[in-house]
């Protein structure tokens, strides 16, 4: 595992998002591409979990985006409790030329929803539209099934880095506004007697919109 960005950066939030999807839809290029602009053609499968790192500016707040990936592969699944645990946002992956990654999306959303915090945001993501010639996977259908949901939804090429950004951008914006809602809740009960945070301190905000704060030498277990 590996982590990316600035350390002596002060943070103010960590969002824990995560990658799920079935195998070679190409969480890891998504990833890749995200945290360090990068896109490998001959990129191998992940085996277990691993994650990555970057930090971005959310309404003047410094907002550390922790994203895990995961193989797809059934053998692997027994990582799921662990993978799940604190993550506030979720990238659900499909191909757009594999139509059967894109029938076992309401599993994966399932498994999602059964592990994770009731009020995780997530994106539907509907990838590789770089090979729009090969489509198996309609964008109707994809639109309808996220809205039925209550998800969001976007079409992305990691290789033409198409969407990625805003993918992303999109869950992590999401988060940032539930989380800030509670902290406005929680500093209006402070009239009751309750003490104000220390200055500079990240806020745990329990249940929806949950954030955990950076810690140094913060590690993971796989």
């Amino acid at each position: 595992m590996a982590g990316y960005g600035d350390a002596s950066q002060k943070v103010d939030y960590v969002f824990k998002v995560v990658l799920i999807g079935d195998s070679a839809v190409g969480k890891s290029q998504i990833l890749a591409r995200f945290a360090r602009d990068e896109f490998s053609l001959d990129s191998k499968a992940t085996i277990g979990v691993e994650f990555q790192t970057r930090t971005l500016v959310i309404q003047h707040k410094s907002v550390k985006a922790q994203i895990w990936d995961t193989a797809g592969q059934e053998r692997y699944r027994a990582v799921t409790s662990a993978y799940y645990r604190g993550a506030v946002g979720a990238l659900l992956v499909y191909d757009i030329t594999k139509r059967q990654t894109f029938e076992h999306i309401p599993r994966w959303l399932e498994e999602l929803r059964g592990h994770a915090d009731k009020n995780i945001v997530i994106m539907l993501v509907g990838n590789k539209i770089d090979l729009e010639e090969q489509r198996a996977v309609a964008t109707e259908d994809a639109k309808e099934f996220a809205e039925k949901e209550g998800l969001f939804f976007l079409e992305t090429s990691a290789l033409e880095s198409t969407n990625v950004e805003t993918a992303f951008n999109t869950v992590l914006n999401e988060i940032f506004s539930i989380v800030n809602k509670k902290t406005l809740a929680a500093s209006d009960e402070q009239t009751n007697g309750n003490p104000a945070p220390a200055a500079g301190k990240s806020i745990l905000v329990p249940g929806p919109g949950q954030v955990i704060p950076e810690k140094k030498g913060m590690c993971c277990s796989s």
